[in-house]
């Protein structure tokens, strides 16, 4: 038997017949690179501004036309790469051609107080990162040694069981709950978010660190139970038919619509739910991913800055602009990431030199109070807004910055190269699940692969690509509680073990795989016995041995 005959082959036969569907999309590949190559980065750049063309304004060109690169490529290819196409998007927008536009109208969201050659610096670390984590993505694609292949084909696949699913959805309801009782009802989630800050703070005045907590603990859980019953509904006709399960999808969805709705939570977080829910729906839809990239760009561009005014009251104090250029938005305080990442190496240079990982310790240990760790570090954008003597100091801060504070250029490559590891092997595990799913019907093969509608790896990597936008900006320390929280609640329903076999499931491990049954299993034939009754009787029963 042939390799495109085994039952090994079946994902490769359907993902080979469902591809040239995907190649038809690609007839928009050149006018899409174009776009996003050297049309909107010339447009930016030719824009009329006092800004001056040095090594910085070319760095930054640079940094686009290799991002916007890679971006065509996430959004062209026919494999659905979550985590690296966000991390593209980000990459595109927040580091490419927002700091292009700012250095072209001399313009920056928060003041860069060091000499231009810092700027410099921090130009070409952004466009380090970009390479490194390329680097390390690509290393990712060499498949593990032959050992750690088997021993991963026969490592039970993380998986949600239906009670625990039950489990999860009844502590989402108590901790949204409990933060709909703090603030006093729904409707203060409607409102801005200058008032539900206010409210935690009344509420938590002597600890930021629970009203964190609460907002966390009321957020994350209705998100994750909605993400995993909405997998069930879209994979499982026995879910389906279930009225239990839409009817706690319908709660789901009415809790994070108070709970995570974009009013009243920051953009990035909501864009983390948006991106999560979208690819945890479609999540054989290489339609869908393309346009959640490609219309990225311009929700970036446009719905953030329009979104700005749900952070405050009527009234209130707003940042202005004093440009009228059509690049305004792009300077605003959403992408101060480069002149942050600027100011970071202006303060390691003015004496603070670098931590060697006493920043990212004191990231990892986030719930040890400070009253036991005496010292603890702040979170890198929190020092230098204090340093810079910003009357709000509580200021982003890249992930470019927080690793080059810590360990220098070289440990920031490595760090990049990391990230992009991980991130393209979790996009071969979502991929490989979603495949398995798709290819594997219902029955024991299912449930021997682990491809169900409860795959945790399904679930978990669209969170991951819809956090990585928070993640990336920064800073890692305000991030790691909604981390923790999400981390628990995925340990909390994840299980290894496999379904008890059922009356029909009941067959050999080699009847499993399709194989016969061995030899020795065969019943042993019966020989015949003496022949009995007349001699004419003897002759009908004994064969025709001419015939």
């Amino acid at each position: 038997m042939s390799d495109a005959d085994t039952p090994a082959s079946a994902p490769r036969q359907r993902f080979a017949a469902t591809a040239p569907r995907a190649v038809l999309s690609r007839a928009l590949a050149v006018p899409l690179v174009a776009a996003l190559v050297a049309v909107l980065p010339a447009a930016v750049a030719t824009q009329p501004g006092p800004g001056p063309h040095d090594a910085a304004f070319w760095l930054q060109s640079a940094t686009c036309a290799y991002s916007g690169t890679r971006l065509a490529a996430m959004v062209l290819t026919a494999h659905r790469r979550l985590i690296q196409g966000a991390f593209w998007l980000f990459c595109y927008i927040a580091m490419g051609i927002a700091p292009l536009a700012q250095t072209v109208l001399d313009s920056t969201p928060t003041p860069v107080v060091g000499p231009r050659a810092d700027t410099v610096l921090a130009s070409a670390l952004v466009l380090a990162g970009l390479v490194a984590f390329d680097v390390g993505a690509l290393l990712a694609r060499h498949r593990p040694p032959l050992r750690s292949r088997m021993h991963e084909r026969h490592r039970p696949a993380a998986v949600v069981r239906p009670r625990r699913l039950y489990a999860l959805c009844a502590v989402a309801l108590a901790g949204s709950g409990l933060l709909i009782a703090r603030l006093d009802g729904p409707g203060v989630f409607f409102s801005n978010r200058q008032e539900i800050s206010e409210t935690l703070g009344g509420t938590e005045a002597a600890s930021q660190a629970g009203s964190a907590f609460l907002r966390g603990f009321g957020t994350v859980p209705a998100l994750l139970a909605l993400l995993f019953l909405t997998r069930r509904l879209v994979v499982s006709r026995a879910a389906r038919r279930r009225p239990l399960v839409p009817v706690l999808w319908l709660v789901m969805l009415a809790l994070n619509t108070v709970v995570n709705n974009p009013v009243s939570n920051p953009r990035y977080w909501f864009l983390t739910v948006l991106f999560s829910l979208l690819f945890t729906a479609f999540p054989r839809s290489p339609v869908m991913y393309r346009a959640a990239l490609a219309t990225g760009v311009a929700v970036a561009l446009v719905v953030f800055p329009f979104a700005d005014r749900f952070r405050y009251e009527e009234g209130a104090d707003r940042p202005r602009q004093a440009t009228d250029s059509l690049l305004e938005p792009l300077t605003m305080k959403d992408y101060d990431q480069a002149g942050m990442l600027a100011n970071t190496v202006t303060f390691a240079e003015s004496g603070e030199g670098h931590s060697y990982g006493r920043q990212l310790a004191g990231t990892a240990l986030f719930f040890v109070p400070r009253s036991v760790w005496d010292g603890k570090p702040h979170d890198p954008g929190t020092r230098v807004g204090t340093w810079m003597g910003m009357p709000y100091p509580n200021l982003s801060s890249p992930l470019w910055a927080e690793l080059w504070l810590d360990f220098g250029p070289l440990g920031m490559a490595l760090g990049f190269a990391a990230v992009g590891y991980g991130a393209a092997r979790a996009d071969r595990r979502y991929a490989r699940r979603t495949a398995e799913e798709a290819a594997a019907g219902p029955g024991p093969r299912r449930r021997r692969e682990g491809a169900g509608p409860g795959s945790v790896a399904a679930v978990a990597v669209p969170l991951v690509a819809g956090y990585s936008f928070i993640l990336l900006r920064g800073s890692l320390l305000q991030a790691m509680g909604r981390v923790a929280i999400a981390v628990l609640c995925l340990l909390f329903v994840t299980s290894f073990r496999q379904d008890r076999q059922g009356p029909r499931d009941r067959q050999g491990p080699r009847e499993r795989r399709g194989h016969p049954p061995r030899r020795d299993r065969l019943p042993a034939p019966r020989r015949p016995g003496p022949p009995q009754g007349s001699g004419r009787d003897r002759e009908r029963t004994e064969p025709d041995r001419a015939r």
